[in-house]
């Protein structure tokens, strides 16, 4: 449940914007899934844990340091769980939380709204 002070108004974008000083709902979800690496970090998990030199393979663009920064945000944010497994040496895996796994259909969306505009 969302603090009062985050309270979120939930709209029909077709109703346009409210009326209301209370946060959009989009600008609530951007501010947790926002940024360049992150829903496409979230998309790779969707088949399953993976661990970092995975994420790496399928993000070769991105930087450590920037994959590592977009991670720990998104595990800040509830979304990803990191797990450390004690072994040698020590494996590192990523997964999505049960959050994390209610943001599937609006990646699906963005993904499917990516395809159709692929080659515009």
């Amino acid at each position: 449940m969302l603090p009062a002070e985050k309270e979120v108004t939930y709209m029909n974008v077709r109703e346009g914007v409210p009326d209301t000083p209370k946060k959009c709902s989009v600008e609530a979800t951007v501010a947790v899934i926002g940024g360049k690496w992150k829903p496409i970090l979230m998309f790779h998990l969707v088949s399953g844990e993976k661990r970092f030199s995975e994420l790496k393979r399928l993000l070769p663009q991105t930087s450590d340091r920037m994959l590592t920064r977009s991670l720990r945000e998104l595990e800040d944010d509830e979304l990803v769980k990191r797990e450390v497994v004690a072994e040698v040496p020590v494996r590192v895996t990523y997964s999505l939380t049960k959050d994390g796994r209610s943001l599937i259909p609006v990646l699906n969306a963005m993904s499917d709204w990516g395809a159709t505009r692929e080659f515009l």
